[in-house]
């Protein structure tokens, strides 16, 4: 399981990424991480559902109660702006990332006599 802090700052942008695709409730989008990332993102509920939380106080995503199999549960969605949100963070990250690539990319070889 990677360590939650690891993805501080990363996380609202990572469950918004989940629900891009369409509306999903708390447990598939925990999947989604985990298997999107090879196992990588197994992160704990207790990290996943007040993230999810936030993101719908700040409008981001939309939840809605239904009932499956006998069970409540809650699915969550992304608002207008949370593809807005999603959109310019997938767009930052791309950026960042390539600044990072390079800087770390490999070093050029100096020649020695």
């Amino acid at each position: 399981m990677e360590d939650a802090q690891g993805l501080k700052g990363h996380l609202d942008v990572l469950l918004l990424a989940a629900l891009e695709n369409g509306p999903r409730h708390g447990y598939a989008i925990k999947e989604a991480l985990r298997t999107g990332s090879n196992g990588r993102f197994d992160l704990p509920t207790g990290t996943i559902y007040p993230a999810l939380h936030r993101l719908e106080r700040a409008g981001l995503i939309s939840g809605s109660w239904s009932v499956v199999d006998g069970r409540r549960r809650r699915s969550y969605q992304l608002t207008a702006g949370g593809r807005r949100k999603l959109d310019g963070d997938r767009t930052d990250w791309h950026q960042f990332a390539g600044a990072i690539s390079a800087l770390l990319g490999p070093s050029p070889r100096v020649a020695t006599s």
